[in-house]
């Protein structure tokens, strides 16, 4: 069976699991293999409650001392039960679990697994618990089990399944490494990585699982990068734009604020490119709140002065939505004969229709969307520009696929996440990139405190004193619904409890990547408007999200992200005049050292680089950070040494044979060029 085999073909996959793997873009058996844990649970050694850390993952023995009691709260069906070791007593807590009763049973002993936490009345409890009996622990003590992002009716069982069919039969997958190479970087096969990251079978074969697939993400994106670059060496724009006329003059002007001075050189070297010979590949990084947007506006008003069609692709409908509002908002203030439109997997029926044949007959000017402007019903009578938004959301294929729709078509891609000059030079070589590293003199650094998460009470009053100074919050947690992952903080769950813990006064919405993106829509406008108080969100909200009122954002659990990300979402707030604040709340007694990072540092330069210099190994074996999301496993600033071999190699293999190709099945999007 090939890696590009449809799930289907897999025995047990039938229609509603095939549809359940396909939204989480599972189509393939590559893409099964490539649907990597999220984490490990070590089955460590059982310890005694006494003993036990709090707020630490822990195996207890306990017996039951009841059979526990079910109740409804909230529309929740909420059991507790009470267990003991002799050295003191748990609560064990289970959410929509009522069938849990009836295995669970006074007097009989289980090993209970999950994080233990001490209420304010000095009550131990565990939430939400793995268990297993007490006498078939040893079947599991001491081994790392896979968890993966749940996948709706699709169990651990079944997707357990799934997986061993697909490594059983494509065990001849195609090794495109020559064996030298395997030999000089000490890798494994590529079929036993899969294997063991799936399945490892202690931490030396996780690590080596681990090892291989990242060098294979980076070796496959460098590959890419350098034929990219190397086709595209010395092509000339046949249609360069002619200078700046007077419209980029009227959208300055119409600006609510001045270009800064960091801004109008940036302005410069993408006008240079865009109206010298040469056809412009640009990269564009800016720190969150920096102004790279403005500058993509100002490029696709040059654009349309020169008759031509723009198109921003952004990562997510809120954000496309956002342009949209923003960039109509200074063109009926500029007064200029410009038509943007946007097109959306949302925008439908005759709305869609209508918005194709605009584009396609040239009456839309600038055209703002998602992945759906690549697709293949979308036809521009005449593009001149393609900008992409968070450029490491999107890979090679799709961005492809929009240039392809016009011929010679000038590319700027713009990033939020820094890339230390070093690591720059590996990834994207000669490329053109312009920089942003101050913010605006309106916009003020915001402040960051880390609080071990038994310090939540003094968040929750702090925000409270910003609600009532007017302003607004977001919360961030880690998981959508309960079960995810027992010890982290979810949306569902959270969003209740706060409801319970703050006035009633107190207006509370909650969004997650999960809902309809017309759902999403309305829940972003309702707190725009501010006519709520509070946000409760996964990370939907960590790309470019724009709400000047709120000045606060409360991310839980925040030993769970990497620092990246971290620093993204705190770009979600310090977006007005007033002092904005973020708080890290983690759990465990030692502070992760990269909350001090962002404690110390507002600039995402100055993080890049001292992540780049401080980062050791990291810990492969709790939840996978999220440092650069463009790769499945790897991250530029935690695995920078395999990037520097992965690079060397594919260096050394084109200089050997420039001809070199990946095979058809192992050209995967990774990131952008």
């Amino acid at each position: 069976m090939r890696l590009d085999a449809e799930v289907k073909e897999l025995k047990g996959a039938g229609p509603k699991a095939v549809e359940a793997l396909m939204k989480k873009e599972i189509r393939t058996i590559g893409d099964l293999l490539r649907f990597y844990p999220s984490g490990y649970d070590h089955f460590t050694p059982e310890t005694t409650v006494a003993e036990a850390e709090l707020g630490e993952c822990c195996s207890l023995k306990l017996t039951l001392i009841s059979g526990g009691s079910t109740f409804r709260r909230a529309g929740k069906v909420i059991s507790h039960f009470e267990g003991t070791d002799g050295t003191a007593r748990v609560r064990l807590t289970f959410f929509n679990m009522p069938y849990v009763r009836q295995t669970l049973t006074a007097g009989k002993s289980f090993v209970f697994r999950g994080v233990l936490r001490e209420t304010s009345a000095k009550t131990r409890v565990m939430e939400q618990p793995w268990f297993i009996e007490s006498r078939r622990y040893g079947e599991v003590r001491g081994t790392f089990q896979p968890r993966y992002p749940s996948v709706k009716g699709i169990g651990p069982a079944r997707m357990r399944s799934f997986l061993m069919q697909a490594l059983k039969e494509t065990a001849s997958i195609k090794e495109d490494l020559p064996p030298e190479y395997m030999e000089k970087y000490q890798l494994v096969s590529r079929h036993r990585a899969l294997q063991w990251i799936h399945f490892p079978e202690g931490r030396e074969s996780l690590l080596e699982a681990r090892r291989r697939l990242i060098f294979d993400e980076f070796f496959s994106f460098i590959i890419g990068v350098r034929r990219q670059k190397t086709e595209e060496a010395g092509r000339i724009d046949p249609r360069p734009m002619k200078e700046e006329g007077a419209w980029c003059g009227r959208l300055k002007a119409a600006l609510p604020f001045s270009l800064t001075p960091e801004q109008e050189d940036v302005w410069r070297e993408i006008r240079g490119d865009l109206t010298g010979g040469r056809l412009m590949n640009r990269l564009l990084q800016g720190d969150v709140g920096s102004g790279k947007t403005v500058l993509a506006f100002l490029a696709l008003i040059l654009c349309a002065e020169n008759g031509r069609q723009g198109a921003l692709m952004a990562p997510t409908e809120v954000l496309a939505r956002q342009h949209m509002d923003t960039l109509t908002a200074y063109l009926e203030k500029s007064g200029l004969p410009v038509r943007p439109v946007l097109l959306t997997g949302s925008v439908k029926g005759k709305a869609r229709r209508q918005t194709l044949e605009e584009i396609a007959g040239g009456t839309a000017d600038v055209v703002i969307g998602t992945h759906a402007l690549f697709q293949e019903a979308v036809s521009f009578r005449d593009l001149g520009l393609v900008i992409t938004d968070e450029q490491h959301r999107f890979g090679v294929r799709q961005r492809t696929g929009l240039m392809d729709k016009g011929s010679d078509v000038p590319v700027l891609v713009m990033s939020a996440t820094p890339i230390p000059r070093t690591l720059a030079i590996i990834l994207y070589g000669e490329l053109q990139v312009s920089s942003l590293r101050t913010l605006p003199p309106e916009r003020k650094p915001v402040k960051s405190l880390a609080l071990q998460d038994t310090q939540r009470g003094r968040a929750y009053r702090f925000i409270l004193s910003q609600i009532a100074a007017g302003r607004q919050c977001y919360v961030i947690c880690p998981a959508v619904e309960e079960g995810e992952m027992q010890e982290i903080e979810n949306v569902r769950d959270y969003t209740e409890k706060l409801r319970a813990s703050l006035p009633d006064t107190i207006r509370i919405l909650s969004m997650t990547g999960r809902m309809k993106a017309a759902d999403k829509a309305l829940v972003m406008d309702t707190f725009s408007a501010h006519e709520a108080d509070i946000l409760v969100s996964t990370t939907v909200i960590e790309v470019g999200i724009n709400v000047p009122n709120a000045t606060v954002i409360l991310i839980e659990n925040a030993e769970r992200f990497g620092l990246s990300q971290l620093h993204q979402l705190r770009g979600r707030v310090g977006r007005g005049a007033d002092q904005s604040y973020c708080i890290f709340l983690y759990t465990g007694k030692e502070k992760p050292d990269r909350l001090s990072v962002l404690e110390e540092n507002s600039s995402g330069f100055s993080i890049a680089e001292q992540d780049l210099k401080a980062r050791g190994p990291g810990d492969v074996f709790g939840t996978r950070q999220s440092g650069m999301p463009q790769f499945d496993l790897a991250d530029i600033y935690e695995d920078s040494d395999l990037l520097k071999a992965a690079s060397a190699c594919a260096d050394e293999i084109l200089l050997n044979n420039p001809e070199f190709r990946l095979s058809e099945e192992r050209r995967i999007d990774f990131g952008t060029i």
